[in-house]
């Protein structure tokens, strides 16, 4: 019997180690579980790196929001799923995350791609076995709050890039706008713009940049 490889990656020690108790005490029919875990975004980059080397993870577990203070950049799990895709090509990922926002699941369906979604608030003993048997075999596998959301048409389909992220993470360090050029690769002008397009997208034209940072927060973008 072959032994299927698992890498989760959160930033809740917990919440890994319970995809770990739970698949690997599972029986599966054609294969035995191993899960690895990480619980930050440095030590799952070099987990995924180090496989492409050595041994393929079969799947890989990510959660979108992992804290790190000592970064200077927003990295995320959204980071690391196209990572994975580069690096890891053949290897399974599937978001396990908090967030059931259908903008925050389209943006990672069309940055990522990945073989499958599950909304935490949804995940127990019985989903989890099931999403493993369902990617393995027949990908993709989204939880139901998931699948609704990849079924709502966005009132607004665009998707943020690079530097609309920027842009976030610098309103939300309190970087003044015209000292965002330093840091960004686009004109004042245009840096005002875009925050004007991302006021517009999280539905807070009309107010000021802290509203921005909340709305991004909840939706999982910080």
């Amino acid at each position: 019997m072959r032994t299927l490889r698992i890498l989760a990656v959160d930033d809740h020690e917990m919440i890994t180690m319970g995809y770990k108790y739970l698949l690997e005490a599972a029986e599966f029919e054609d294969f035995g579980i191993r899960v690895e875990t990480a619980n930050t975004y440095e030590i799952g980059k070099q987990k995924i790196e180090d496989s492409a080397r050595s041994f393929k993870y079969d799947l890989i577990l990510l959660d979108i929001q992992l804290t790190e203070t000592h970064l200077e950049e927003p990295y995320s799990g959204e980071d690391l799923g196209v990572l994975a895709r580069k690096v890891v090509p053949d290897t399974k990922v599937v978001f396990m995350s908090s967030f059931s926002d259908n903008y925050r699941i389209n943006s990672i369906l069309k940055n990522v791609n990945p073989d499958g979604y599950m909304v935490k608030s949804e995940i127990d003993e019985k989903s989890l076995i099931a999403m493993v048997k369902g990617v393995i075999t027949n990908p993709p596998y989204y939880s139901q709050k998931a699948l609704v959301a990849i079924r709502k048409k966005m009132a607004n389909d665009s998707i943020l890039d690079y530097n609309d992220k920027r842009i976030l993470f610098h309103v939300s360090i309190g970087t003044r706008t015209k000292d965002m050029v330093e840091h960004i690769n686009l004109s004042l002008a245009g840096i005002e713009n875009r925050k004007r397009q991302l006021k517009v997208i999280f539905g807070v034209e009309k107010q000021n940049d802290l509203a921005l940072i909340t709305e991004a927060k909840i939706r999982g973008f910080l």
